[in-house]
């Protein structure tokens, strides 16, 4: 049996690496998609290795709609057609609106929402031909929510939202089913990276008193990406430790 082909879009930050290895680990030929020239992707590679993972690497600007079309093409003529895509790509470029430049707000809405469009406009017509699809859309509790100082970041995520709902229904019938996973505030080196007090309060108001795990995140993904989720499409996907209710 041919293994289904799983493309996770800014594969190799903590959530993108978490998700590669739950669908890897669930029978997918996985592809991780980076930006072009990635630096740290020779160590990535050599540590998931290490770790008993053979990625396929494919290198596009997601926010590029002509790279995609070239990503997406020669994925599928040297691993086969993508069964199912994860939109992960993200970035932050967090100020006050009142401080917010116009910059900051494009790259952000470039990078997490634009690319969404840019990549699953290659891969949908596919999938509804061959009548089995996953589309899975990383938003954000912030998409729902709204955060202080994030309203390039909160408008983006919210609009995958949007996206999500609209795709879903036109693929409904086509056996394709398009969802969206909104994690609260995740244990990645990111946020790791912040300083030990500000995480501590951020801990203290998620009502389970922890930061969720990468592999949390995965798992939701490996399940939505399974024949068993069939059934369900066009819905959010809360998991924030009780941080937001929706």
């Amino acid at each position: 049996m041919v293994k289904r082909v799983a493309l996770v879009t800014g594969a190799m930050g903590g959530l993108g690496t978490a998700i590669c290895k739950a669908l890897a680990q669930n029978g997918f030929t996985v592809a991780a998609n980076c930006l072009p020239n990635f630096e740290p992707k020779a160590a990535w590679l050599t540590k998931m290795k290490s770790e008993g993972f053979d990625f396929l690497v494919t290198e596009a600007d997601v926010t590029d709609y002509d790279a995609c079309a070239e990503m997406i093409n020669h994925l599928e003529t040297t691993a086969g057609p993508v069964d199912v895509l994860v939109n992960n790509a993200g970035i932050t470029r967090d100020a006050v609106f009142k401080k917010m430049n116009k910059g900051q707000w494009d790259s952000v809405l470039s990078t997490n929402l634009d690319s969404v469009f840019n990549v699953t406009h290659h891969v949908l017509a596919g999938m509804a031909e061959r009548g089995w699809g996953r589309v899975i859309n990383i938003s954000s509790v912030n998409g729902i929510k709204g955060q202080f100082g994030q309203a390039n970041y909160s408008a983006a995520k919210a609009g995958i939202l949007g996206f999500t709902k609209a795709i879903a229904a036109e693929v409904a019938k086509k056996g394709v089913t398009v969802n969206a996973i909104a994690p609260g505030y995740v244990g990645t080196d990111m946020v790791m990276a912040i300083k030990q007090e500000v995480r501590d309060e951020i801990v203290a108001t998620i009502p389970m008193g922890r930061l969720g795990k990468p592999e949390e995140i995965g798992g939701l993904c490996a399940y939505l990406a399974s024949d068993l989720a069939g059934y369900m499409t066009g819905a959010t996907l809360n998991i924030n430790g009780g941080l937001h209710f929706s």
